[in-house]
């Protein structure tokens, strides 16, 4: 099967490096790709927000299968297009990518079909949007209603916090994706990912995940895309994903049927496991970015034929296996992100992975033949361990032989799990 893969990250290498083990591939190409993913695939230099130019290299290439890696391409609706030619895609429909497109969709898919989720207002305007905060107080939280690479969500704890995110949203800070803002209730608990396949009418429920989206040690400072995650996440136990599954996931396949959206992809939960049970905090459409790194260094199946399986209606006709090992990324980012940081640093050398790691590039490129940083979050390093104190270990041993003067990272990832461990 000849698939072409659409994104430039470091899920996209993930991604790349797991399909170049299924023996159904025949060739790989990357779409445009980073300098890690040519170990593995073919990279091209396609503009994808072109749906043109991309239907005209699958057409060119004879392409079998292609897998949309990002968000944006998603809810641009490039898997339509290239559907429509007769190309199987992995990935939803424009329509169903609304999911993630926008927050104020996805609420009112959950007060629809009962989804428990936090209470939530939708405002097009700041007077009024700010008049509902103070009569909520805080702690509360404020997002852009639209994509925002990971940033327009605010977890506001005092009510003058919640008021200035506003401000941020209706001046312009996210461009277009904050012309609406939802404000909705905090949740109080643990966070987890869960990430479950969909052909539409039938779910493969995946594996879960823990991301640490604040810069800072202890989960301080500013949100990110997220700085390192492990998997599986503890407090997912099998109760706890049950519910989930029951509660949550089942009732959205329904729902977008029912209104006409079929959903066929990956549902990625953002969950938060409250007293009350699983709740959702968002929906993404597309694998997690640092999560799909220790999701595949996980997986025990052919990643090719389960995600071959969602995009053709024959879900119900694979499984999936996972290793009962821990997976563990570290994110190490350009000093300065999320704020402004210098891009086109060297990066002089990185470290040979030995058996059960490897280092993902999610922000690089090759200039005059040598490996810079030209992102915020630039190599996603990862490893694996019995338990999650020994892959995370494994992971930082590996960081510290990382020759990179402008990296950081945080030194904690796991702290949560290793807590568990140690009681």
């Amino acid at each position: 099967m000849k698939v072409l893969l659409i994104g430039t990250g470091g899920r996209e290498h993930a991604l790349a490096w797991k399909l170049a083990q299924s023996p159904k591939l025949t060739k790989l190409f990357a779409a445009p790709g980073n300098p890690g993913m040519a170990e593995n695939a073919e990279l091209v230099a396609l503009d994808v927000d072109d749906h043109e130019a991309v239907l005209a290299f699958c057409r060119s290439e004879a392409i079998d299968f292609v897998v949309v890696g990002p968000e944006a391409p998603l809810v641009a609706g490039i898997a339509d297009r290239i559907r429509q030619a007769g190309i199987a895609v992995f990935g939803p429909s424009a329509a169903a990518a609304q999911l993630e497109g926008s927050k104020g969709f996805t609420k009112d898919i959950c007060a629809r079909y009962n989804i428990p989720t936090g209470a939530y207002q939708r405002f097009t305007d700041g007077v009024a949007a700010k008049a509902y905060v103070e009569a909520q107080g805080a702690p509360i939280v404020v997002k852009a209603d639209g994509l925002a690479a990971g940033k327009g969500v605010t977890v506001a704890m005092t009510v003058d916090e919640a008021l200035a995110a506003i401000d941020d949203c209706f001046d312009g800070a996210f461009g277009a994706a904050g012309a609406e803002v939802v404000v909705e209730a905090y949740l109080d608990g643990e966070e987890a990912s869960f990430f479950c396949l969909s052909d539409g009418k039938t779910a493969l429920a995946l594996a879960t995940a823990q991301d640490h989206k604040r810069v800072g040690d202890g989960d301080t400072g500013p949100n990110t895309g997220g700085m390192g995650a492990y998997s599986p996440a503890p407090v997912m136990t099998q109760d706890m994903v049950e519910r989930t599954m029951k509660e949550i996931i089942e009732p959205t396949i329904r729902g977008m049927a029912e209104s006409g959206y079929p959903f066929t992809g990956v549902f990625f939960a953002g969950l938060m496991i409250t007293a009350k049970g699983p709740e959702l905090i968002e929906y993404n459409v597309r694998f997690g970015d640092p999560e799909t790194q220790v999701l595949m260094m996980r997986l025990k199946s052919d990643l090719l034929e389960i995600l071959y399986a969602a995009a053709t209606g024959t879900l119900d006709e694979v499984k999936a296996e996972w290793s009962d090992d821990v997976a563990l990324t570290v994110v190490m980012a350009s000093k300065g992100y999320p704020a402004a940081y210098d891009k086109g640093t060297p990066i002089a050398s990185l470290p040979s992975a030995g058996e059960g790691e490897k280092i993902f590039h999610a922000g690089t490129a090759m200039k005059d033949g040598a490996l810079v940083a030209t992102g915020g979050r630039v190599l996603n390093v990862t490893a694996t361990g019995r338990t999650v104190a020994e892959a995370q270990a494994n992971a930082y041993r590996l960081v510290d032989a990382v020759d990179w003067e402008n990296g950081f990272c945080r030194r904690d990832i796991g702290w949560r799990a290793i807590e568990r461990e140690t009681r």
